[in-house]
């Protein structure tokens, strides 16, 4: 199977190869171009454990690894770096289920992919016999730069190069980044927002294919990357299956996913599962007050150009979302030509619509609702006091926006998509649920913890004596040539 780019039909490269490029030469993101072609029995995966379900899946949507090597893979991806042996567990709450996703090494739902795409990497380089080394460059609303980093960190043949917004995150998503270890990384904050630190990152790819880099190719860890965005199938089919065994629905009924997002890859990850063949009755956006997702969904209108809100829900700011470009192409039946115009009137004008025609198969699909903070912090309240389970903000704009869903379709099965941990953003946390935080972030770890009963992740207990290794603070102008010029360089 070919992946093709969004922009470029002609533009096509093999699964490993789309692994190793990130994005396409055009500025495209590599696509599947017909789901049909995968040959993958739903049905079948329902009663295997997390790990053998992921190499099926992970097979089928990159045919150019083997079963065996598929399973190596995973195994190795997986085995022992969870919390617990499902890896994602769900979670009855009230009258939905709750989706943890937070419970690998990073306390962060990127952890189910980025402990994958190490592995993918490595196999695709052995696979296309690519001799350079790769240079990752990541930009991170939060999570994804620690999971990255954690999963790439001491790699052979591969470095990576995070850049987050200064004073854009919570200051445990900062301390997991500053702090982390390895001869292969190297993480910078940038004077900007995410939208700037993505923004920078692709025009970088475009000046390095202009002009390549000597014995080093740049890719992609964010889930602009294709093999990012696969791993994180599994868990709705894992969801499923576990709604399954428990009884509370039968094979072939339908569900409904609500997912907190910005960069739209986590609930397009959903909407793969659905062409697959899982029952998905809605896959429901939810966006904090940066609400661009859930203004295009309801209008069909994509517009930039707007106020900018830093909020409780950091790893949601964003206004710029990368993955919305795959769903268009699935959407106008492979039209990259229809494609490549919408993302050039996006760069240049700040906005785009969307034919009525599009517009009415997306809204068949997928719903929409927003959430601001006032009103995130009193889901976090009333669902603490009412079901004694405690969720991070992000969750929580999940959570306030099913509650309207579920007043139309009561009896539906929901799932809430939990991307992390609650001890990722304590100050806030202890704040919705009525406590006064201390003063340090980190002494609310301890806060949140001795409130609430529960354990301090082991990833994050250390964080405030650990060592600061990365301290570099760039304009966001200064991005493509620092880039540029740290990927050349032989050693880190």
């Amino acid at each position: 199977m070919l992946y093709q780019s969004t922009r470029n039909n002609h533009l096509t490269a093999t699964g490993p190869e789309a692994i190793l490029r990130g994005i396409a030469p055009d500025g495209g993101l590599y696509m599947i171009p017909d789901f049909s072609q995968i040959k993958l029995d739903w049905r079948s995966l329902l009663e295997l454990d997390t790990i053998p379900m992921a190499a099926k899946i992970l097979q089928a949507l990159l045919p150019d690894f083997t079963p065996a090597e598929m399973d190596e893979l995973a195994k190795k991806a997986y085995c022992g770096k969870f919390e617990t042996d499902e890896l994602t567990p769900l979670v009855p709450v009230a009258d939905r289920y709750v989706l943890e996703l937070f419970r690998g090494p990073t306390s962060a739902f990127k952890d189910v992919a980025l402990s994958m795409l190490p592995q993918l990497m490595t196999a695709s380089r052995a696979k296309t016999g690519m001799k350079e080394d790769i240079v990752i460059l990541t930009a991170t609303s939060g999570d994804t730069g620690k999971a990255a980093l954690e999963g790439f960190h001491d790699v052979e043949g591969i470095k990576i190069l995070v850049f987050f917004p200064n004073n854009g995150v919570s200051a445990v998503q900062k301390a997991q980044m500053v702090t982390q270890t390895g001869s292969n990384v190297a993480v910078a904050a940038i004077n900007g927002n995410f939208d700037d630190a993505q923004t920078g990152v692709k025009k970088t790819f475009a000046t390095a294919g202009e002009k390549p880099l000597d014995g080093a190719e740049l890719s992609s860890a964010n889930s602009i990357n294709i093999g990012r965005l696969a791993p994180q199938v599994t868990y709705y089919v894992k969801a499923y299956a576990d709604l399954v065994k428990a009884g509370r629905i039968a094979v072939g009924d339908e569900v409904t996913f609500v997912v907190p997002t910005g960069n739209f890859g986590d609930i397009l990850a959903g909407y793969f599962a659905k062409k697959l063949g899982l029952p998905v009755k809605k896959l429901i956006c939810a966006s904090n007050e940066n609400k661009v997702l859930t203004d295009f969904l309801n209008e069909g209108v994509y517009d930039r150009q707007r106020p900018f809100y830093k909020t409780t829900s950091p790893s949601m700011d964003i206004l710029v979302s990368s993955n919305l470009e795959r769903l268009l192409y699935m959407m106008s039946d492979c039209n990259a030509e229809l494609v490549a115009s919408l993302m050039k009137d996006l760069n240049e004008k700040g906005s785009y619509k969307v034919p009525a025609e599009m517009l009415a198969k997306i809204q068949a699909e997928f719903g929409a609702g927003f959430c601001g903070d006032q009103k995130t912090a009193e889901t976090i309240h009333a669902v603490w006091e009412e079901q004694g389970y405690l969720m991070d903000t992000h969750t929580a704009v999940a959570w306030a926006v099913s509650e309207e869903y579920k007043k139309e379709s009561p009896a539906e099965p929901v799932i809430v998509l939990s991307t992390a941990s609650p001890f990722k953003f304590p100050h806030a946390v202890l704040e919705a649920i009525g406590q006064t935080p201390a003063a340090d972030e980190f002494d609310c770890l301890d806060q949140l913890s001795l409130v609430s009963g529960l354990p301090v992740p082991k990833n994050l207990a250390g964080l405030k004596d650990a060592k600061v290794l990365h301290d570099t603070v760039i304009d966001k102008e200064e991005l493509i040539e620092f880039a540029l010029k740290k990927a050349g360089e032989k050693q880190w």
